[in-house]
């Protein structure tokens, strides 16, 4: 008998918005830090809320363009 399939829940995980590799190598020049696994996770969610901000910036000034003015 074939396994159902899980219902996808409607508080599915925020997508990743940053660069994993990018950050390592970014932090790598800053100096010989450890990285937490939980580290993206947070930047991504810093990064959205980021653009969060400025969608809604842009919007109370009534444009559907997002631009560098609104971050």
């Amino acid at each position: 008998m074939a396994k159902k399939k899980a219902k996808a829940s409607k508080s599915s995980p925020a997508p990743m918005l940053v660069v994993q590799s990018k950050i390592r190598e970014y932090l790598k020049g800053k100096g010989d830090y450890n990285i937490g696994s939980d580290l993206f996770d947070a930047v991504s969610g810093r990064v959205a809320e980021f653009l969060d901000d400025a969608a809604k910036r842009a919007n109370d000034n009534g444009r559907k363009t997002i631009q560098a003015r609104d971050v």
